[in-house]
């Protein structure tokens, strides 16, 4: 038995800006009928005004493409008033620890200082998206940041934790240990290992963050999938 989607959602989606933008959407917007839009461009969109912004971008960039953008906020310091106001323009706000990955710098350098922004959002169930890695060894930087989520899921109960792009193991584990713990996968760690990038020439097309990892990681993907 199969399961066959037609034009499904794209819950994790970089369509970037300027040109880059109107090179890419057309590849989204013929297959999908929407997209999780995420908020690292240069600068952040970390207001209602740049979400509406960047939505607007969006817009003109489809010609008319059927393709809803679901808009995120990149995480920082904001308040109770900002967040119930734009609310109903967002789906998620995005952390990403500070110079972790592509355009990250702004992001969060200690966790305990955004914990009153998680507060707000548990109150006004606006879902949390995490780019989980932490500065390490790069083949172990996903795994030293399960922790991390997990104390993320205890002290937020009411908070859904949405682990993005999950590539091993130990976060498939997760998904066992918390309720309110969810992730993203993506087709490039469900298909191939690190060995596609480095096992025989390099093959740079196959590089992205989180790295590629082990047979073992994919299969543990593919069965949670």
């Amino acid at each position: 038995m199969g399961i066959v989607l037609d034009r499904p959602v794209d819950m994790h989606l970089h369509l970037r800006q300027g040109e880059m933008l109107k090179d890419v959407i057309p590849w989204s917007s013929r297959q999908f009928a929407g997209g999780v839009v995420m908020p690292n461009l240069t600068p952040p969109v970390d207001s209602g005004e740049k979400v509406d912004k960047y939505r607007e971008e969006i817009e003109e960039a489809l010609n008319g493409e059927v393709f809803k953008p679901l808009m995120t906020l990149f995480m920082r310091n904001y308040t109770y008033r900002e967040l119930k106001e734009w609310r109903s323009k967002i789906f998620s706000i995005k952390l990403y620890p500070a110079g972790i990955t592509t355009n990250s710098e702004a992001g969060v350098k200690k966790l305990e200082e955004i914990y009153p922004v998680l507060e707000i959002m548990e109150e006004l169930k606006i879902p949390l998206s995490v780019h989980g890695e932490t500065n390490g060894f790069v083949m172990e930087r996903e795994r030293e940041f399960a922790p991390i989520y997990l104390k993320l899921a205890k002290d937020f109960p009411n908070l859904p934790i949405i682990m993005e792009h999950i590539s091993t193991i130990e976060l498939v584990d997760l998904l066992e240990k918390a309720p309110n713990l969810y992730a993203t996968i993506t087709l490039h760690h469900l298909l191939f290992t690190l060995d596609d990038v480095v096992g025989g020439k390099l093959n740079p097309h196959f590089f992205c963050k989180p790295i590629l990892k082990t047979p073992k990681d994919r299969e543990a993907l593919q069965k949670v999938v």
